[in-house]
C-alpha cells in the first residue's frame, strides 16, 4: 500500500514552477544550531546540506536542500510561519534568478556611478 502512495504522489502531480529543493529561511533566532534545523526540517524528509548564516548581514538567515523536491515543498507548506524561540520562520523557495538580479542591479548602478565619475557626467543639474 506505501508504495502505491509514493507514486501516486510522484505521478502525474504538477508542482509549481518556483517549486525548488533548495529553500531559503529568514527569521531564524541567531543562537539555533545546525542540530535544531534538521530536527526541525529533518521531518519532511531526508536533507542533503544545511548552511546558517554566520555573517552580520546572514544571521538568521539559512538554506535548506532537500533530496527530494516533493520533501520540499511539504516543508515550505508546513514549516511557512512555524514558531521558534517565539519567531515565525519565513521559509520560500531559493530562486538564483532573483537572488542574482538583486545582485547585479547594485553592480550596474556601481558601474554607472563609476562611468559618470571617469567622463565627468552628472546628472543633477
Amino acid at each position: 500500500m506505501a508504495a502505491a502512495t509514493i507514486s501516486l504522489r510522484k505521478g502525474n502531480t504538477r508542482l509549481p514552477p518556483e517549486v525548488n529543493r533548495a529553500l531559503f529561511v529568514r527569521n531564524l533566532p541567531f543562537n539555533i544550531t545546525s542540530e535544531e534545523m534538521y530536527d526541525i526540517f529533518g521531518k519532511y524528509g531526508a536533507i542533503r546540506q544545511i548552511r546558517l548564516g554566520n555573517s552580520k548581514e546572514t544571521r538568521g538567515t539559512a538554506y535548506v536542500v532537500y533530496e527530494d523536491i516533493y520533501d520540499a515543498k511539504t516543508a515550505v507548506d508546513h514549516l511557512s510561519g512555524f514558531n521558534v524561540a517565539n519567531r515565525y520562520l519565513i521559509v520560500l523557495y531559493y530562486q538564483q534568478a532573483k537572488m542574482s538580479k538583486k545582485f547585479d542591479h547594485k553592480k550596474k548602478e556601481d558601474e554607472i556611478t563609476r562611468l559618470q565619475e571617469k567622463y565627468g557626467v552628472s546628472t543633477k543639474d
